[in-house]
């Protein structure tokens, strides 16, 4: 497509407002994360020398632990979400009467648009101690203020929003697959569960993995949930970050976490998408 002096013209304000929104904050972190901090200070200051001290650190094995307890729930939580969306949205996308099928995509996005805050409460109450915790536990042979109860717990609250907007994504991916394709399957003799993970499963890779890396991007961000339900055992980088911000006002150690930690989301990012197209991408 041919760009034009109009065309370019309506472009201006969107790429002026990227530029101020996203550009120049992000080069402004990726400066201070360079600043040598001096304690009691409020970030750094002007004229602070520049240093690769915040991004050594980083190689200790305490802040090794929080990117690997990141990416251990957010590898968990997507999967698992994924497991029980893709149901969800085949049942949807399947469903013969146009009404049901409309209540249920109607219930999907209105369960992401709940507040995080009322999840995270509404979680809290149900599996806290007030809650169904000691019943829980009990089934489960855990302690119910043990960080195994609380992990799951944590896992839950990522569910609660993963699930729906894994089933959304889902939905116009399977809703694109002939069915005519796996009934053809079983008429050449597979059963009707090999023809579902032989043909439909692998035309639904794509929006498979856009629904992977949707929810593993949020779960790498999440901030509510493991600060909330995690009771202190369990904190993201997110919760890292905020307090080198917020409670030490360590400005340039948050901003070398923050690059580390987006560096690292971008790496994993496209190993996974460059692994899957390899398997996958002739389908």
């Amino acid at each position: 497509m041919r760009l034009t002096r109009g065309t370019a013209l309506l472009l201006v304000p969107g790429l002026g407002l990227f530029l101020v929104l996203l550009v120049l904050p992000l080069a402004n972190v990726v400066e201070e994360s360079f600043r040598l901090f001096e304690p009691g200070r409020i970030g750094a200051a002007k004229d602070a020398p520049y240093t690769l001290f915040n991004y050594v650190e980083l190689a200790e094995p305490a802040y090794l632990y929080y990117f690997a307890e990141t990416v251990r729930f957010g590898l968990v939580s997507s999967v698992t979400a994924l497991l029980i969306a893709f149901p969800i949205a085949y049942m949807t996308a399947r469903q013969p009467l146009p009404l049901l099928r409309r209540l249920t995509i109607g219930f999907l996005i209105g369960m992401m648009f709940l507040s995080t805050l009322v999840r995270v409460y509404a979680l809290q109450l149900t599996f806290g101690p007030t809650g169904f915790a000691r019943f829980l536990a009990g089934i489960l042979d855990i302690s119910p203020n043990g960080r195994t109860y609380t992990e799951m717990v944590v896992v839950f609250g990522l569910l609660h929003y993963l699930i729906p907007i894994s089933a959304i994504t889902l939905l116009g991916t399977i809703q694109n697959v002939d069915p005519r394709l796996g009934e053809a399957a079983q008429a050449l003799g597979a059963s009707r569960w090999k023809a579902h993970l032989t043909v439909t499963v692998p035309l639904c890779v794509p929006g498979i993995l856009s629904a992977f890396l949707i929810c593993f991007t949020l779960c790498l961000s999440a901030f509510v949930v493991p600060m909330i339900l995690g009771k202190g055992k369990v904190l993201f980088i997110s919760n890292l970050i905020y307090s080198r911000f917020s409670e030490i006002a360590n400005y340039p150690s948050g901003s070398a976490v923050s690059i580390v930690m987006l560096i690292m989301s971008l790496a994993i990012i496209y190993t996974i998408t460059r692994l899957v197209s390899a398997r996958w991408g002739k389908v």
